[in-house]
């Protein structure tokens, strides 16, 4: 048991890792559906950008746009399984930085419609320093951890400093800013951490990233509906737009099972291990997203209102299909997988890649993540506990 303050406040105590049924809470899971909103406006854009043709313009907004939706949710994420203890301050600036997010969102069209940051970068700051009171509030009890808190606060304070003074930059050297700024980003945790260690929750922790994940597979199903929301108004279209649905359910649907396949909990045992699973979700979570994107250009291509044509169409759901399928293989199933796993889900993903020089790249595209589904159902991971 914990004092209450006469202010109606827990100390912020680290949490046990070991605790026993450790679920994400219910303000966990309100905090994620901001992001529902902030990732399906981040999709509507690079589809946008891809149909009319603006390709490396829209890949290169959509991967800097996703770093703020998915570090913010990270960041508060690692942050809850650690000091987590759900009084009326940490709701409030948790609700604080939903608001952020919020805001964040409405920035995105004007980053790739005119490369204007402002908006996009403020509301990022504003969900920061949100982020540095938790931490601040936290070093009081932090025990060991607590040189750590303190060097998150500091770091990411200093971050934020310099986001806003890169809105004074000119726009050749804002773009090189932001190289240097996502860097540094980076590195606060990594620094943090090596001076004292924040205790996480492992079966938290993944639960968390999995819900995330099935957040982003769901604009993946939007997409799918939409098919068939235009098959119905475009008669002509029927049939590829109808298969396209079904061929997009089957995948979204092998992609999850594949993500879900392993324990994930084993993957992030030791700080080097749960770096790379934190940080390589990056790839896999904005492959996702992208997914969804990839979709919306294929129907536009089939209803003839698209300036991309194949297979370069193709390759906008492609691609992003073996980010996702090579990335959760790298970060969570081949340490755990045997030989026959670890050959053929990377040779999945290699094939899925390269699918556009095949005449029908979506059918076969499914047949091949159907195909990978089917092998680990036969094989079983070696720990399956959960």
């Amino acid at each position: 048991m914990t004092s209450i303050s006469r202010f109606r406040l827990s100390p912020m105590l680290p949490r046990d890792p070991g605790e026993q049924g450790r679920t994400a809470s219910t303000l966990e899971l309100f905090f994620d559906l901001v992001f529902v909103v902030a990732v399906s406006v981040a999709a509507v854009n690079l589809h946008h950008a891809l149909t009319e043709g603006h390709v490396l313009d829209g890949i290169v907004n959509y991967a800097l746009v996703f770093f703020g939706i998915w570090w913010a949710w990270m960041n508060f994420t690692w942050f809850a399984t650690s000091f987590d203890t759900d009084d009326w301050l940490y709701r409030v600036l948790t609700i604080v930085q939903m608001g952020g997010v919020l805001v964040l969102a409405s920035g995105i069209g004007p980053v790739f419609e005119e490369h204007d940051f402002s908006v996009l970068i403020l509301a990022y700051i504003l969900m920061r320093l949100a982020l540095v009171a938790q931490w601040l509030r936290a070093s009081r009890s932090a025990g060991q951890a607590r040189q750590a808190t303190l060097i998150y606060a500091g770091g990411i304070t200093l971050v934020q400093v310099l986001w806003l003074a890169s809105l004074l930059l000119t726009e050749s050297m804002f773009f090189l800013a932001l190289v240097v700024l996502v860097a540094a980003e980076l590195a606060v945790p990594v620094i943090a951490e090596r001076r004292g260690t924040t205790p996480w929750h492992p079966h938290h922790i993944t639960e968390r990233y999995g819900l995330f994940a099935l957040i982003l597979l769901g604009e993946s199903l939007l997409a799918s509906a939409n098919a068939i929301i235009e098959a119905l108004h475009a008669s002509d279209d029927l049939a590829p737009l109808i298969s396209l649905a079904a061929l997009t359910l089957i995948a979204t649907a092998a992609l999850w099972w594949i993500y879900f396949w392993p324990p994930h909990h084993h993957a992030i045992q030791g700080f080097g291990r749960s770096l790379a699973y934190g940080y390589g979700h990056y790839i896999i979570f904005a492959a996702a997203g992208a997914f969804s994107a990839g979709i919306e250009v294929e129907i536009d291509v089939l209803t003839g209102h698209s300036d991309l044509h194949q297979p370069w169409a193709s390759l906008a759901f492609t691609v992003p299909l073996a980010a996702f399928v090579l990335g959760i293989w790298v970060l969570a199933i081949r340490p755990q997988a045997d030989r026959i796993v670890n050959t053929v889900l990377p040779l999945a993903g290699i094939l899925v890649l390269i699918d556009p020089l095949i005449p029908v790249p979506f059918a076969l595209t499914s047949i091949i993540l159907v195909g990978a589904v089917i092998v680990l159902v036969w094989r079983k991971p070696a720990d399956a506990e959960n």
